[in-house]
């Protein structure tokens, strides 16, 4: 990303109306032609208590937070300290307070950042029904250049059922903010404005958890049941209604352990079914996923990362399930393992595992995270795509039906329940060919090749990895971490170097040959992930050939990756 953008924090008290302000901002700026992404932040509270909506605006699709914020809008100085190394600001950035909040904190007096005090509240005052939150929705529009009826027209859009009163109360906020931002422009010479291009097709505003629920829709799958987790509990809250639309039932369950074992009971009834939840989550789903992959039942989990071990920081990303995500399965137990790479991707990605486990009858997981999931971006419509659940199933009247036969591609017709003459038993116990319980070390070893060999022989195409750019230096990495790297590249290739980089989105079954593809003239490697331990490196090495020269960027949350850091260290590198 080269072009200029303006990111703008948004802080308050809870109430204050922070997230309905930067929500309001986002999708007028899409209305009006630009892109954007906003990223949440709050307390440990989960709910309630202070937030703050962090906002980048672009002319050009955008992905990732930036290096720095141009503006901190505080709406009070209600532990706004709490987000101080979320806010990094330089001499240039503005902090825009009420002039009727006292005291502020030494997190904005010691600031490197211009400071000024706008009549936030005395504003409001002066309007029948006036916020201080749409007053500085009008400021924040003004300052960024988007205009009064983008503005009134998302008012329109979100207040309507609140009743004209609200809706002109509002619209006069807005209008009071533009006039006091259009004072404010000339007193600080502040331009913020950024150049907006007409709309050349359907944009969408939607949150990876969002995506990760449609590409789940479109993708076949038909029965959910989950226990709410943050920060995966959007996923729910998205297939609860749409699902039903399609004649699909979500089941909220007592506990994950239900939920897990629920799904394999809708799938093994022959309805494509998944879960969601985060680290907790998964780490008691573990063995109900093993069950899944021995009884050969295609199952998905979509793993919304937080901060762990335990229950963590459960506001903020990590990729830290990583490891158990893996290798978290007793038994040798091969499944597949995909990474959404972008708030986008999330549809991708779970639409293209559902089409996985179903075509090999086996479990997936989707890593996503906090990031992808909890922040909304403004992006092109996605393309439809082909990827829909279909699974191999024994024809009616079949004889001498064995579930688990040894085919070559190690996928054996499955039958639905009510089949005539594909009764059988599914469990956790090894099998011979026709299901039945075996001990034997013949059987033992022919369904674990069998099981092995399914995911090890299947064509995943291109889709196991983004490549991007050229040269003989490479970044691998995956997830969230994918934006920044890529904007960290596209700012050096825009001084002359050229990088490539590899983001894995299949991460299990590895896929050697296709990676030493990748690394064709690759000298020197940087590995970025977030994480602590390095769980991705150590991955990599567990089953790929990386060049001798490799280094690792490394950090857990709950900070994000921004461009900057990584331009940094690929300038070390050379």
């Amino acid at each position: 990303m080269t072009s200029k953008t303006v990111s703008i924090a948004i802080t308050g008290a809870g109430g204050a109306g922070v997230m309905t302000a930067g929500q309001m901002l986002l999708d007028a700026a899409a209305k009006a032609g630009l892109y954007g992404l906003m990223t949440r932040s709050s307390g440990p509270q989960i709910r309630g208590g202070e937030a703050a909506a962090f906002i980048r605006l672009s002319s050009d699709p955008i992905d990732c937070p930036d290096d720095y914020f141009d503006v901190l809008f505080c709406f009070d100085w209600m532990n706004v300290d709490r987000f101080a190394a979320e806010l990094p600001l330089r001499t240039d950035s503005v902090i825009i307070g009420d002039e009727a909040a006292k005291n502020p904190p030494e997190m904005i007096t010691a600031s490197v950042a211009r400071q000024v005090m706008v009549p936030l509240s005395e504003a409001a005052k002066e309007i029948e029904g006036g916020r201080p939150n749409m007053i500085g929705l009008g400021m924040l529009g003004e300052l960024a250049g988007v205009p009064l009826d983008a503005l009134q027209a998302i008012l329109e859009k979100v207040l309507k059922r609140k009743g004209q009163a609200a809706l002109d109360a509002s619209i006069a906020g807005v209008e009071k903010g533009m006039q006091v931002a259009t004072d404010l422009e000339s007193k600080i010479g502040i331009d913020l404005h950024l150049e907006r291009k007409e709309n050349q097709q359907t944009r969408w505003s939607l949150t990876g958890n969002e995506a990760a629920g449609m590409g789940a829709l479109r993708g076949g799958v038909r029965f959910c049941a989950a226990y709410p987790i943050t920060p995966a509990t959007e996923v729910l809250e998205w297939l609860a209604p749409n699902l039903e639309k399609v004649g699909g039932t979500l089941v909220q369950a007592e506990d994950e352990l239900a939920s897990v074992n629920m799904i394999i009971g809708g799938s093994f009834g022959g309805v494509p079914s998944i879960t969601a939840t985060a680290g907790p989550g998964l780490a008691l789903m573990t063995e109900a996923l093993g069950l899944a992959v021995s009884a050969e039942i295609p199952i998905v989990v979509i793993d919304v990362m937080r901060g762990g071990p335990s229950t963590g920081i459960p506001t903020k990303s990590e990729q830290s399930d990583l490891n158990i995500a893996l290798h978290g399965l007793h038994g040798d137990a091969p499944h597949i393992v995909t990474a959404a790479q972008s708030i986008s991707d999330c549809l991708f990605t779970t639409q293209w595992t559902v089409h996985l486990a179903e075509a090999l009858q086996t479990a997936g997981i989707v890593l996503s995270d906090q990031s992808l999931g909890q922040s909304r971006n403004i992006i092109d419509k996605p393309a439809d795509l082909a990827f829909v659940a279909k699974r191999e199933v024994v024809e009616a009247g079949v004889e001498d039906y064995k579930r688990y036969a040894l085919s070559d591609s190690g996928v054996s017709p499955m039958a639905i329940p009510g089949t005539p003459g594909g009764e059988y038993v599914a469990d956790g116990l090894e099998t011979a060919e026709n299901a039945r319980p075996s001990s034997s070390a013949e059987d033992h070893y022919a369904q674990l090749d069998k099981r092995q060999r399914k995911l090890s022989q299947f064509d995943y195409g291109q889709h196991w990895a983004e490549i991007e750019g050229e040269g003989e230096l490479a970044v691998v990495t995956f997830g969230s971490v994918t934006a920044p790297v890529r904007e960290a590249i596209q700012r050096l290739e825009s001084e002359g170097q050229k990088i490539k980089m590899i983001s894995m989105r299949l991460l299990s079954p590895a896929l050697p040959d296709k990676m030493d593809e990748a690394l064709v003239g690759v000298k020197k490697l940087l590995v970025v992930e977030q994480t602590h331990s390095k769980q991705f490196y150590r991955y990599l090495r567990s089953e790929f050939d990386l060049p001798k020269d490799t280094t690792v960027l490394a950090k857990p949350g709950p900070l994000p990756f921004r461009p900057g850091e990584i331009v940094n260290t690929l300038k070390e590198l050379g």
